[in-house]
């Protein structure tokens, strides 16, 4: 497996690992066109035999301190096998803001416990957010900072 950035030329593949992931609340193509081509934005790709089998984008927001994960998604196919863990690593690592911020299916368990192993925090609850109105918790991480000794 192969972590990469994700670029236009993967709107297909994208598409399909929206539909797949996320079947109630698949992004519309404006929105996954938006993501792989705003300047700011991270994107990563894991692809396995050339194919993309995850995807993960990371939107700093520097004038606010902080970062939203925009969307993580891994195939179902894929799930358990440390691919959304290394995407989120990877992002994470190249998102510069002290804290980061996510949004998850409160009912989605298997995501909530990886995100606490990586370190966020429950911190609030969004009313009926998603589609098919199931709440959503926001998740936060606050990253220490290093001082550097010059």
């Amino acid at each position: 497996m192969e972590i990469l950035p994700a670029t236009l030329r993967d709107l297909g593949s994208l598409r399909h690992v929206e539909q797949a992931c996320f079947a109630k609340d698949a992004w519309p193509l404006l929105d996954l066109i938006a993501v792989l081509t705003w300047p700011e934005v991270i994107r990563l790709k894991a692809v396995e035999d050339g194919q993309m089998v995850a995807f993960i984008a990371g939107d700093p927001r520097p004038s606010q301190h902080m970062a939203w994960i925009a969307t993580v998604g891994v195939l179902p196919e894929y799930q358990r096998r440390g691919l959304g863990r290394a995407l989120l690593r990877e992002c994470e690592q190249q998102l510069t803001q002290p804290c980061i911020r996510l949004c998850v299916r409160a009912s989605n368990e298997p995501a909530i416990r990886l995100y606490q192993q990586e370190g966020y925090l429950a911190i609030d609850t969004w009313r009926e957010y998603y589609n098919d109105k199931e709440n959503a918790l926001v998740m936060e991480k606050i990253r220490g900072t290093k001082i550097r000794a010059e």
